[in-house]
């Protein structure tokens, strides 16, 4: 998730369930004025996004940015161009030679906004066959139960009383 003290504009919850995520790192996004008022009234989607290496560049590709409704003097922008991440050198490099050698995927998580520029949470990632899905699936869902029933032990009846308030003889 994406840190505290920051808007949140769009999250890729099925990445989470399609991908086995390795390590997350920050960058910046390049993006025209219009985007940014875009992005600012939440019209983003991230699914079937991803980013990739392209001579010594990353680039934030299959993101559609809904172009911007009042800006209808100023020719808009194209909703699905390729956008420019901003890392540091050794960044690139590191996550361009990781996904080369161990076969990931660079895939965002989030999109919010930190300190007022647009930031893209991005994630070093394995892609999951069906069978791990499944196992996720369950293993959530195991996770789940126990925390059920540990925050309902306790409550309920007490000192021999319905859960309406009477006496139980």
């Amino acid at each position: 998730m994406a840190p505290k003290g920051t808007k949140v504009v769009a999250s890729n919850r099925r990445a989470r369930y399609d991908y086995e995520i390795l390590d997350v790192v920050e960058a910046g996004i390049a993006l025209v004025g219009t985007e940014v008022k875009s992005l600012r009234d939440g019209k983003i989607q991230l699914k079937d996004s991803y980013a990739r290496l392209e001579s010594g560049e990353l680039w934030l590709v299959g993101v559609h940015v809904a172009p911007y409704e009042q800006a209808d003097g100023f020719g808009g922008h194209d909703p699905e161009r390729p956008r420019k991440l901003l890392l540091h050198r050794d960044e690139i490099d590191d996550l361009g030679g990781r996904t080369q050698r161990e076969a990931l995927s660079l895939v965002p998580l989030s999109v919010y906004f930190k300190d007022g520029k647009a930031k893209v949470e991005l994630a070093l990632a394995r892609g999951r066959k069906q069978h791990d899905k499944r196992a996720a699936m369950a293993e959530r869902d195991a996770n789940r139960e126990m925390d059920r029933a540990i925050n309902t032990r306790g409550h309920g009846e007490r000192e021999g009383r319905g859960t309406r308030g009477r006496s139980v003889d």
